[in-house]
């Protein structure tokens, strides 16, 4: 099978090159689709997300490859896309960037979570364990059991509110955890993860299989885990293989061996988006 990938991030927010470097690299991998999906603004000073007054010049400048290599049989479809941060009254609702820009799609995630009646976000992600103990620390007072809640209800509510067609890295809050804070074994984590999938199965949203936390050596599994993953294939939710790339050379990193876990799991499909929606497409091996 063609790899695609639907989860992409440039110069414009946090990753390392121009959009066109992505394009050169995919189509020497042989890709038939890669959508762009650089981090949304917010209204905060921030050394990862795009910066309002360079929306416009994303848009217009993603849009301008997509005509190009898109309709002029250049072999690969472009598509525009944004991954877009939610955090309870703080930031831009999908529905405002769905009207004011034409993007093909949206990715929602939670990087930055929100605790009830306090000022400070905990930030789940980033290059430093360091900074993902802090924030349970400073934030949640180190219970893990509070902050892990916090995040999925975030994103139940992102799901339920927000609607994004993908869900991004939807168990990142066990990134940095490695077993030292909380147990995804947990009766507690699994209903939470329960409860979230059965938002995203009636919303009609696709879950991501995220490589990237595996390759840079940020987690012990994928995004989401076997277990989850098994949960996701007995609902019949659709998924979508994605390394979550911020430089041209991680395009396809692990996709071979995360496509043979989900055959040996029993998944038969990937959901990959086009210009004129979703479709299903059969995992190929050979």
């Amino acid at each position: 099978m063609k790899y695609f990938n639907l989860h992409t991030h440039t110069r414009f927010s946090d990753g390392s090159d121009h959009p066109e470097e992505y394009i050169n690299e995919a189509i020497r991998q042989g890709f038939s689709t890669l959508g762009f999906t650089d981090h949304s603004p917010v209204p905060f000073p921030n050394t990862f997300a795009l910066v309002s007054e360079e929306l416009d010049d994303y848009c217009r400048e993603i849009s301008d490859l997509k005509n190009r290599y898109s309709h002029y049989g250049q072999g690969i479809e472009i598509l525009l896309g944004l991954e877009i941060d939610y955090i309870p009254g703080i930031t831009v609702p999908i529905s405002d960037f769905r009207r004011d820009y034409p993007f093909d799609y949206v990715i929602g995630s939670v990087h930055l979570i929100k605790k009830p009646g306090f000022d400070g976000l905990w930030f789940i992600d980033g290059p430093e364990r360091s900074i993902y103990e802090k924030g349970l620390r400073d934030v949640f007072h180190g219970d893990a059991r509070a902050a892990v809640t916090a995040y999925f209800r975030q994103l139940q509510e992102m799901i339920t509110a927000q609607k994004p067609d993908i869900i991004g890295h939807m168990d990142k809050v066990k990134m940095y955890n490695r077993g030292d804070y909380f147990s995804e074994e947990d009766s507690w984590y699994a209903s939470l993860v329960d409860e979230t999938l059965g938002l995203i199965k009636k919303n009609g949203c696709v879950v991501e299989v995220n490589t990237r936390g595996l390759y840079k050596k940020r987690s012990e599994s994928l995004f989401p885990g076997i277990e989850i993953l098994k949960k996701i294939l007995s609902q019949n939710i659709p998924v979508t293989l994605c390394s979550d790339a911020h430089k041209p050379h991680e395009l396809s990193l692990l996709f071979p061996e995360t496509l043979k876990l989900l055959v040996d799991l029993g998944f038969k499909h990937l959901a990959c988006r086009t210009v004129r929606g979703w479709k299903e497409i059969p995992m190929d091996l050979s």
